[in-house]
């Protein structure tokens, strides 16, 4: 009877050790999420947006510099035409005008591919700000340890991917912001 007892109280010392520590070994699954900007940005209401602004912004510059190239254009071929007939110091102006207005459109190019290229940094800036300040939101109410962009990530179950939540949201976001 002597030995029942102290196999009786180890027993049920480490049945109590066993469930007092069971939440030390059982620690909580690390939530991870998965978002991807691309998707986010072609189909958001936002990211449409953006995309649709930035197009219609690049057709006017464009519409402006094929209209000023046909117009240096002209004066070109009329340069060809008339030469022949015109006094050297005459030509000499008419080519003077021909290089400098061809010039001011390779300058009017750039400055409307620099101003196009701000323009979109500012709206993909206010988009990542939105995106950024609702990946946070969501991070901390739903508990995830982690949300990190799909750009980098090799593979990744669905499960995890909760852009369809951060579209939702951003839609929800812009639609508010547009009135």
């Amino acid at each position: 009877m002597r030995l029942i007892k102290p196999v009786w109280v180890i027993s049920i010392i480490i049945i109590v050790i066993i469930f007092v520590s069971h939440h030390v070994f059982a620690a909580d699954v690390a939530k991870i999420g998965v978002i991807d900007l691309q998707k986010i940005l072609e189909t958001s209401a936002a990211g449409k947006s953006i995309q649709t602004e930035l197009k219609k912004e690049n057709d006017k510059m464009l519409a402006d510099l094929k209209k000023k190239g046909a117009e240096i254009e002209n004066i070109r071929k009329r340069l060809e035409r008339e030469s022949m007939v015109m006094g050297k110091e005459k030509r000499e102006e008419k080519e003077r005008e021909y290089r400098i207005k061809n010039n001011d459109l390779k300058s009017l190019k750039n400055k409307y591919r620099s101003d196009l290229q701000k323009h979109e940094g500012r709206l993909m800036q206010q988009l990542s700000d939105d995106i950024n300040e609702i990946v946070n939101e969501i991070g901390k109410k739903e508990g995830y340890l982690i949300i990190i962009n799909k750009l980098g990530v090799i593979y990744s179950p669905n499960s995890i991917d909760i852009t369809d939540k951060i579209i939702g949201k951003l839609n929800t976001k812009f639609t508010k912001n547009k009135k």
